[in-house]
């Protein structure tokens, strides 16, 4: 029985991305389940969704009647359940490492996620520019995401952070989509991992999806609703 995937918006749902980019470039074959995005009490989102999930939250993957939820949850069970898809490194150092940074982007960034929602259909650099001018915390949390792609990259040689495409770039994916969105002031080799990352089949079929939604949620839309229509 296939693996399925339940995800939000493609828009907008940057956890929802994380494995379903993961399981496309790796080539982990999966059934998709889009729930559109309605967090108002009672909605048809909310029953649907905890069908499927203890944490009434996207992404869940479904496996055989398993439900795991949690993004860096998912990416530990596929590793354990397609080993060779190259989930994390072969090598045992490499692959502590590449856990390291994915937790910490799962766990942390709190500036940037906030100030810099996903969106990928938007591109608003005067956003950006305002942002990064104002916000001391979204600087220090961008300068920390390049430290430690830059150390990745030196250490594994590219074109992604251990070499291989690997969850460690999934669980950066949708940072690389709020550079592109903000057009925040980054370095060029930062701006060419970005690139790379945008470039791979996954992450292209994912933006893609999300540009054909033309959903657009006024809650997830902030600076289109304070500018008005």
């Amino acid at each position: 029985m296939a693996l399925q995937l339940i995800i939000g918006n493609k828009n907008y749902s940057s956890w929802s991305m994380r494995p379903w980019v993961l399981m496309s470039e790796l080539g982990i074959p999966f059934l998709e389940k889009k729930l559109r995005f309605d967090f108002t009490e009672g909605s048809a989102y909310r029953q649907e969704v905890a069908r499927y999930s203890e944490s009434g939250l996207v992404p869940v993957l479904m496996d055989e009647g398993l439900a795991v939820w949690d993004s860096l949850a998912i990416a530990e069970y596929l590793h354990e359940h397609s080993p060779e898809a190259g989930v994390w490194p072969a090598d045992r150092m490499a692959r502590a490492r590449a856990r390291c940074l994915a937790a910490e982007m799962h766990s942390g960034f709190g500036a940037l996620r906030s100030h810099c929602p996903m969106n990928i259909e938007a591109s608003m650099p005067d956003v950006g520019e305002r942002v990064w001018a104002e916000q001391a915390a979204v600087r220090a949390n961008v300068a920390r995401i390049e430290a430690a792609w830059a150390g990745a990259l030196q250490a594994h040689g590219g074109p992604f952070l251990f070499g291989a495409f690997s969850a460690a770039d999934a669980m950066f994916a949708p940072v690389c989509m709020r550079f592109i969105t903000y057009a925040l002031p980054v370095s060029d080799s930062t701006r060419a991992y970005v690139q790379r990352v945008a470039s791979s089949a996954g992450v292209r079929a994912w933006v893609a999806d999300a540009l054909a939604e033309e959903d657009f949620l006024d809650f997830d839309e902030p600076y289109r609703t304070q500018r008005g229509p």
